[in-house]
């Protein structure tokens, strides 16, 4: 079935205008109801959490309105991170979860992820069927038999134990100092919890959300902030995290990055040299750099690819019985503790790989040598489709020929946004950059 309101990652736009529109996201909550209580028994519930962009308040009311129509107690967590979700709908025994948050977008956007009663997001198909719901009649519970709503006041508790427990029991983070960014998001509060719980002392930027400054200058999708005050505190280790906090970028002592690919690296010598790496693989995206496939590869490691979204990557590690992947922005998942990507625990399994090897953050932070690329992206009219245009497709057939077997090319549509993703690598950098901006260039000219 095909989907008209979901992308890669939920539903997702600019908060007030269709689709994440009140009127929507209440019929969407409605839709969602309909979907998970279709046996009609009562007791049926639905915890709902989200970041801290002004829009959540309007849509977590217009989703309790929906949810409750149908019937559905609705339990709100406030502002939590998107892997709180997660493991509350399981603990809680609920029906469905919903995270309110567009992830690493500006305040001006927002959306709505679904998980189901098992902690993972839903499937393609469960999505389908929702929109095919939506799209209908839906049958609302009669007067008696409206759902009620309830604050959780502990939930935010709840993911801070559960986090905490996977850090390893004989360590503590004593002697570091750790600057830990925010992103003025979700994790504003359970971050540095957790992190002083533990041990560390810390330097927290990022934690003073005012509706509209999230991801604004800070986060994992903006280091500057975090590398300037690693380097302004002599601190040991940076921890930045994006508003939803499912995604996690390392800063070293001398202010350098690590991303995503060089955390799964990583952790994927590590489990597998302690014999826990599940099918001795590693899951990630058709993004991540060929770098990280030519050092698993010399580990003896697999790398199973899959398309552009956390929750692919998901999908594929339950159907092969994986437990590390993830994502080059960040995403990393950990299936033996979180069902979701989770920026905070990454960082913490990081901090452990410090205390426990005693190296500094620098003799971590790069895993692999990568293989130089080069991301750009195109804005388009949402109406137009540059990809069908007869100069794009040729200038894409010449690139490949330009790029065989010295690189590769990747040639996408954003799932939650409206940009063509063109995304190329290459040894040769000249040949790299000109590649990429000869697409760019055709693109742009018909966008």
């Amino acid at each position: 079935m095909t989907r008209k309101f979901f992308g890669t990652d939920g539903v997702r736009g600019r908060a007030n205008v269709h689709p994440m529109t009140a009127e929507t996201v209440l019929k969407l909550g409605a839709a969602a109801g309909r979907y998970f209580r279709r046996d009609g028994s009562a007791a049926h519930r639905v915890v709902i959490g989200k970041d801290t962009r002004l829009s959540g308040y309007m849509f977590e009311n217009a989703l309790t309105a929906g949810f409750t129509s149908t019937g559905m107690n609705v339990l709100l967590l406030g502002p939590v991170p998107t892997p709180a979700v997660g493991l509350l709908v399981r603990s809680m025994r609920a029906d469905v979860g919903v995270m309110i948050s567009a992830s690493h977008n500006p305040h001006e956007d927002n959306g709505i992820k679904f998980f189901g009663p098992d902690g993972f997001k839903l499937s393609d198909d469960a999505e389908a069927e929702i929109e095919a719901i939506m799209a209908g009649d839906i049958a609302v519970s009669d007067a008696a038999n409206i759902g009620r709503a309830k604050r959780i006041d502990d939930g935010l508790f709840r993911y801070v134990e559960r986090v905490k427990s996977t850090f390893p029991p004989k360590l503590t983070l004593e002697g570091l100092k750790v600057v830990v960014d925010c992103a003025n998001g979700a994790a504003y509060r359970a971050a540095p919890q957790v992190l002083w719980e533990l041990g560390a002392e810390i330097i927290s930027v990022g934690i003073s959300p005012d509706g509209t400054n999230i991801n604004a200058g800070c986060g994992s999708t903006n280091t500057r902030l975090a590398s300037e005050t690693v380097a302004a505190h002599g601190a040991d280790v940076g921890i930045c995290l994006d508003g939803d906090a499912d995604r996690v970028m390392i800063i070293d002592e001398t202010g350098a990055v690590a991303d995503g690919d060089q955390i799964m690296g990583l952790f994927a010598a590590r489990w597998a040299s302690d014999g826990r790496l599940a099918g001795n693989t590693l899951v990630s995206t058709v993004m991540s750099n060929l770098g990280l496939e030519r050092y698993l590869a010399s580990k003896d490691i697999a790398l199973k690819r899959t398309s552009v979204g956390d929750r692919y990557v998901v999908e594929a590690m339950r159907q092969g019985g994986f437990n590390l992947g993830g994502e080059q922005s960040g995403h990393i998942v950990m299936t033996d503790y979180a069902t979701t990507g989770d920026g905070l625990l990454a960082g913490l399994q990081f901090l452990a790989e410090m205390k426990r090897t005693s190296k500094p953050a620098s003799a971590l932070r790069q895993a692999f040598e990568p293989v130089p690329q080069l991301l750009k992206n195109v804005r388009y009219d949402a109406g137009s489709q540059p990809l069908d245009n007869a100069q794009v497709k040729a200038a894409i057939a010449d690139a490949e020929v330009q790029l065989e077997g010295t690189g590769r090319l990747l040639i996408r549509k954003s799932g939650t946004e409206p940009l063509i993703r063109v995304m190329a690598e290459c040894e040769d950098e000249t040949l790299l950059n000109a590649v990429v901006d000869g697409i760019v260039a055709e693109v742009e000219g018909v966008a």
